[in-house]
C-alpha cells in the first residue's frame, strides 16, 4: 500500500516540474543601464527600476533574460538602455 502512494506522489511531482521549464527563462542575461531620471514619473516606474536592481543613475546591472524581466524592462524602456545578452569575451590563441 505504501509503495502505491509513493508511486502516485512521484508522478504528480514530475508533471508539475515539467510545466515550469517551458516558460521559465531564455538563455543568457541582459545588461541594463539606468540612463534617464525617474523624477516626474509615476511611482510604478520608480518601483520597476528598483525591482530590476537599479539604485543610482548610470548604474549598470545584469539581469536574467526571463519573460518577467523583459516585461519590467518594456514598462520603463524610456528610462533605460538595454544591450543584448552579456557574453564573456572569447579568447583566441594567436600562438602560430
Amino acid at each position: 500500500m505504501a509503495d502505491k502512494r509513493e508511486e502516485q506522489q512521484g508522478r504528480g511531482q514530475r508533471s508539475r516540474r515539467g510545466q515550469g521549464d517551458q516558460r521559465e527563462k531564455r538563455d543568457g542575461t541582459l545588461r541594463v543601464t539606468w540612463v534617464h531620471s525617474s523624477i516626474g514619473h509615476n511611482a510604478a516606474a520608480r518601483g520597476t527600476i528598483r525591482a530590476l536592481g537599479l539604485h543610482r543613475l548610470h548604474e549598470t546591472v545584469d539581469v536574467d533574460d526571463t519573460p518577467a524581466n523583459r516585461g519590467m524592462i518594456r514598462r520603463v524602456a524610456f528610462l533605460l538602455e538595454v544591450t543584448g545578452p552579456a557574453r564573456p569575451a572569447k579568447s583566441e590563441d594567436s600562438g602560430s
